[in-house]
């Protein structure tokens, strides 16, 4: 499964693809200033060798923790420069009510060009386009100034804060959700979807 836009693609995070992202995980080129997540999180983890260990392992563990409420799709972002990043869509009692949030990441090598946006915007377009998602969310501490302006770009509205820590300390996080409405009324032409419908087959007989 993938997703195409003009400036990237998301591609279904095979191991062939981490292996091959796993580089920039060990670099620590994932990380940036202020920390953008809450705990537990992989990549704080100091030793560049463990830091890939336990990143591969929480995708393997949500790979195998899928159920019609609850399941997380793991991308690699790919752009002309390569393998940057990652994107996830996290389905939050989707059977029930259909919602979705998301999380990302991007190679400090590639940010503040606009990538961490069109990322948000595919994800989007899968979600509300490919699985029918009723509404998204997302979450970003109150300093992750480029989270929160992706956020309102693409139409999000507030959705109150909450608080999280980061390095074991309490940080406050801003909440953000996006009607399915919304993003119509915005809906982009120039976004694929590539073999989809398998992945929603499933979803729906979990």
């Amino acid at each position: 499964m993938s997703v195409e836009t003009p400036m990237l693609q998301l591609r279904s995070a095979t191991d062939a693809l981490l292996d091959e992202l796993a580089d920039v995980v060990r670099a620590g080129k994932a990380s940036a200033e202020p920390a953008p997540y809450d705990d537990p999180m992989s990549f704080y983890e100091p030793d560049p060798e463990l830091r890939v260990a336990k990143w591969l392992q929480a995708i393997w563990r949500g790979r195998g923790m899928v159920n019609a409420q609850s399941w997380r799709l793991f991308f690699v972002v790919v752009t002309d420069d390569g393998l940057i990043g990652m994107q996830d869509i996290i389905g939050v009692n989707f059977a029930t009510i259909g919602a979705v949030t998301t999380f990302s990441w991007v190679s400090a090598d590639h940010r503040q060009r606009g990538i961490g946006h069109e990322m948000r915007s595919a994800a989007l377009h899968l979600a509300f386009d490919g699985l029918d998602a009723t509404e998204a969310t997302s979450e970003a501490f109150v300093d992750n100034h480029a989270s929160n302006a992706i956020s309102r770009d693409l139409g999000y509205e507030p959705n109150g804060v909450e608080w999280a820590t980061r390095h074991s300390d309490p940080a406050l996080m801003n909440r953000w959700r996006l009607t399915r409405d919304t993003w119509a009324s915005q809906r982009r032409e120039n976004i694929q979807l590539r073999a989809v419908e398998p992945c929603r087959t499933l979803l729906r007989r979990l």
